[in-house]
């Protein structure tokens, strides 16, 4: 186990493989980030434009779906697609886990549908992950930086890597859909639309309509106050392209929020673009797979211990819309000035700034970039999406407490002004009525973000 960790902290020799034919670029992050404990099933010298990878942790009953669904996909477009599946789990995974895991190897062994499939073994003995490391984000990074090695560079078609999850399924567009929005407006980045797969009578139904509907305020919000991070943050709906992933020194090893994390970065490089067009299908189901996300949100709501039918003060995206405004303004403003209209936009958001080194970081800002061009850049960069969510947690800590989900919905949608025809009598409504609202949600998303497109 020693020997592992010394390895990962290291990472410095190359992953084996057969492409020898690798851009500078690609080597040197290679040599610089990548580790060599993992390998790829097959010997194959083929390479390809697109790989999707896929981590799976105990998913022999859900894996197949999400293959089955990949296969219905252009058969032109597979052809030059690899499906990497990252069988992973801890050293000290449960019997059961390990079994699990077995199963779905020997499924992949032994598969022989449409697919150009390939799967890294981090799950035996030899080749578990270190319990201070395992989690979805070092198996996304395994999968992806041996991702690197197994891209077609000889062409100029563009190298993306998509990132799924195995409990996933996909629309039969779904590459197609992708590879043209990449391709026709020359992409480096981007989130697909997502809708979460329920049943109309279970109980995860109704935990994950009440979650889903609380992430599409939060992003109606962001989108509202025209805030730059106003992508939603799920791993199995990212897109990037090879040169992206690199400038963003690869996939984290965080056991949860490496997906935040990793788009934050992206962002930095270029915005994030939403495909609108394209679905992504994730589960619905309570989870012990990661310490928060969704699996872990269903869990919560399933226990009954909290109410979970709350939001964001709605007043706090008009706080943050004016904010932004006046801050990224195609202007340079003096630190003086810049506090004093956040004191007057509101008090906590001046208190926000102090608490958060502002002053100091602005000045550095000021001193070490000259031109406009740069000083906007670094705007973005300081009120990145993290600094963003601190002060909307920091608003409801300090004056606009969170309020009814549904209240805060209609509000949003009120301060948008998008009209909607739903009518409720009670504070939470009956599963049908907050079955519309979700419908009405995802639609109203999809057309805003296909309008921006």
């Amino acid at each position: 186990m020693n020997r592992i960790l010394i390895k990962l902290k290291k990472s410095s020799r190359l992953i084996m493989n057969s492409n020898d034919n690798l851009p500078d670029s690609v080597k040197k992050y290679l040599k610089k980030f990548a580790s060599n404990l993992w390998s790829l099933s097959d010997n194959s010298q083929r390479l390809f434009n697109n790989i999707i990878v896929i981590p799976s942790l105990a998913e022999f009953d859900l894996l197949p779906a999400c293959l089955n669904s990949l296969e219905e996909n252009d058969k032109n477009l597979l052809h030059e697609t690899l499906v990497l599946v990252v069988v992973n789990n801890s050293l000290s995974a449960s019997a059961e886990i390990k079994q699990n895991n077995k199963q779905t190897i020997d499924y992949l062994k032994n598969y022989h549908g449409k697919l150009n499939l390939s799967f890294v073994d981090a799950s035996t003995e030899s080749k578990a992950i270190p319990d201070k490391y395992a989690g979805v984000g070092i198996a996304r990074k395994i999968g992806c930086d041996l991702a690197l090695k197994k891209f077609d560079y000889s062409n100029s078609k563009k190298k993306i890597l998509f990132f799924l999850d195995a409990d996933c399924t996909v629309r039969p567009d779904y590459l197609e859909k992708v590879l043209s929005e990449f391709n026709k407006k020359n992409l480096h980045s981007a989130v697909i639309e997502y809708e979460h797969k329920f049943s109309d009578t279970s109980l995860e139904a109704e935990a994950i309509i009440c979650y889903e509907i609380f992430l599409r305020f939060h992003r109606l919000g962001l989108k509202f106050a025209k805030c730059y991070y106003d992508y939603h943050t799920i791993g199995s709906t990212i897109v990037c392209d090879v040169e992206s992933y690199i400038k963003a020194g690869g996939m984290n090893k965080r056991k949860a929020g490496e997906d935040y994390y990793f788009l934050e970065k992206l962002a930095k490089l270029n915005k994030i673009y939403t495909i609108a067009d394209a679905l992504v299908f994730p589960s619905a189901r309570k989870s012990w797979r990661v310490p928060f996300g969704t699996g872990q949100r269903i869990t919560r709501h399933l226990s009954k211990k909290q109410n979970e039918y709350v939001a964001y003060n709605a007043e706090s995206f008009k706080i943050l819309k004016r904010w932004l405004k006046f801050f990224m303004s195609d202007k340079v403003i003096e630190l003086k000035q810049i506090l004093t209209e956040a004191k007057n936009i509101n008090r906590a958001l001046s208190d926000f700034l102090l608490s958060n080194n502002f002053e100091k970081d602005w000045k550095q800002i000021l001193k070490n970039n000259f031109s406009l061009k740069e000083i906007q850049k670094q705007k973005i960069f300081w009120f990145d999406a993290f600094k963003t969510l601190k002060l909307i947690h920091y608003l409801r800590d300090n004056g606009y407490p969170n309020i009814n989900l549904f209240d805060a919905v209609d509000e949003i949608l009120k301060m948008m002004r998008i009209k909607s025809e739903i009518s409720r009598d009670k504070a939470i409504p009956d599963i049908q009525i907050q079955k519309q609202y979700l419908l009405f949600l995802r639609k109203i998303l999809q057309e805003e973000f296909s309008n921006d497109n």
